[in-house]
């Protein structure tokens, strides 16, 4: 391929602009900050990025001295999905929790001051939430992240947590367009098809993004889905019928179009991350988000190169890449604007909401709570306990280097509490955990477990030696509850943990006051 060194040409000035690249480290590289300077208009954060909120404003900053109008990006959906709180687990819960609770006020409360907290350390756009209607429970990548199975309840939670995050001057991407609920395949791995007619999809799987629409999302991000229906043969990310047809033309959305990672095998398997960001923006994407597991310089100007040429050889129209950067350019213009309501990056967190600080009293605790739905009675515990974790292979999304369960919040109040994990490969993990428990009560976390026959048939055998057993369903709860408590919490979330170990001991949290 032939390499464009010029810095000035408008053309590769745009082709940098449309670009949404992941870098390594938790200071800002010399390589990216001369490419912000060279037109480079976004940069996106991910958890290897990120150590405390102090050192996230102090990258933040310096990013802005190269251009104060850069676009910093984050996938911080709350619940699962955090990379602000990656080595500690949410402050808040995600999607499921509030749609459970079915509070418009209280989701458009918790999504405002998640965008508050993303303000103050130098965060505005981020790439949040996702409007997909749950409507398969075998999904492997949505669940938990959805607001539910009903697409009007989705539609309003989806409308109530744009309008908080973006009161907090941060910008929404409200994902996956158009719709990625009705899947058993993770587009991370392959490329899932969804067999649904227009009018299902019409009364379904889109209604979340209309309300999105109405309610002013900033930006929408692309689904990697491929929607026969639609379009027999590109995925959504690079099919003008669903981009340009669907959603420029027949719901009329005027804002930024923002693809799903291009690294994920549903893209990259079959056409490569060059061709692949070529296609997505002549089909009217207008950001190329790249960067989740390519975090080098050569990423960057591989797809810059790639757009020039593609300009420069007639295959991608000039005007309309020169669209796409006037697109990404005007939302930075927005969240310019909308800085001066929020505080400074680099203002103090509130006391005890920091990372790894535990929780105070604040609304992401409250939503929690208010989300657990009981089933059974049990006596609370008083003495140690023993947690065993039930555990799937979490999917890239979520990641596995995030803590989830309720271990680490029992044992604060009850300290001895001892725990173990076992997964599907586990030999008879059943008797490995009465063996191991000895006369202490059990707590069996699971997650999914209607998705896991290996999962149902451990929780079966425990339970019927040791039916005092609670059960914590931290998953979609789709299976039969089960256990002389059983809790969902609708999420796996820290904060969702410790609303679990609160209703299990009947004490509050340590670091909790009244409400």
């Amino acid at each position: 391929m032939t390499t464009f060194t010029s810095t000035t040409d408008t053309v590769t000035r745009d082709a940098l602009a449309v670009l949404q690249p992941g870098f390594s480290g938790t200071t800002a590289p010399d390589w990216l900050l001369r490419r912000v300077g060279e037109g480079l208009s976004s940069v996106g954060l991910f958890g290897r990025n990120i150590e405390t909120p102090e050192q996230l404003a102090a990258l933040t900053a310096r990013l802005r001295a190269e251009r104060d109008d850069v676009l910093v990006a984050i996938d911080e959906e709350g619940g699962d999905v955090t990379r602000l709180e990656v080595r500690h687990g949410s402050s808040f819960p995600g999607n499921l929790a509030l749609g459970a609770v079915d509070d418009l006020e209280l989701t458009r409360a918790v999504a405002q001051e998640l965008g508050r907290r993303l303000a103050e350390c130098g965060v505005n756009l981020n790439w949040a939430p996702s409007a997909d209607v749950n409507s398969n429970p075998d999904n492997p990548v949505i669940g938990v992240r959805s607001f539910g199975a009903d697409p009007h309840l989705v539609a309003r939670h989806t409308a109530a947590y744009i309008e908080g995050l973006q009161a907090a001057g941060v910008a929404a991407c409200t994902k996956h367009f158009p719709g990625h609920g009705d899947t058993a395949v993770d587009s991370h791995h392959a490329l899932p098809r969804i067999d649904v007619d227009l009018d299902t999809l019409h009364a379904r799987e889109l209604v979340p993004f209309r309300a999105a629409i109405a309610a002013g999302s900033k930006s929408v991000m692309s689904a990697h889905i491929l929607l026969p229906a639609l379009d027999p043969d590109r995925p959504a990310t690079l099919s003008p019928q669903i981009l340009t047809g669907l959603l420029r033309n027949e719901l009329g959305y005027d804002g930024l179009i923002v693809t799903d990672g291009m690294e994920m095998q549903a893209i990259s398997a079959t056409y490569g991350i060059e061709r692949g960001s070529v296609l997505a923006i002549a089909a009217g994407a207008d950001a190329i988000c790249v960067g989740g597991g390519l975090e080098d310089e050569a990423t960057v100007l591989r797809l810059r190169d790639a757009l020039v040429a593609a300009v420069r050889t007639g295959e991608l129209p000039e005007e309309r890449l020169a669209d796409a950067a006037a697109r990404v350019r005007a939302l930075a213009s927005w969240t310019q604007r909308a800085r001066g309501a929020v505080p400074e990056p680099g203002a103090a967190t509130q006391e005890g909401t920091a990372p790894g600080t535990g929780i105070a009293s604040d609304i992401g605790l409250v939503a929690a709570r208010r989300a657990l739905q009981l089933t059974g009675a049990a006596e609370p515990l008083t003495e140690p306990a023993y947690v065993t974790a039930f555990t799937p292979v979490a999917n890239i999304a979520v990641g596995d280097e995030t803590p989830w369960g309720v271990a680490a919040e029992l044992a604060r109040v009850l300290p001895g509490t001892a725990t173990d994990t076992y997964s599907g490969e586990t030999e008879e993990p059943a008797a490995s955990v009465i063996r191991a428990a000895g006369d202490r009560r059990i707590v069996a976390v699971v997650r999914d477990a209607h998705r896991h026959a290996w999962m149902r048939e451990a929780l079966t055998t425990l339970l019927a030696e040791r039916p005092d057993t609670v059960v914590v369903e931290m998953g979609v709860p789709q299976a039969e509850p089960r256990g002389a408590l059983y809790i969902a919490t609708h999420g796996a979330a820290r904060v969702c943990g410790v609303a679990a170990a609160e209703a299990i001991t009947g004490a509050p949290h340590p670091t909790a006051s009244d409400d």
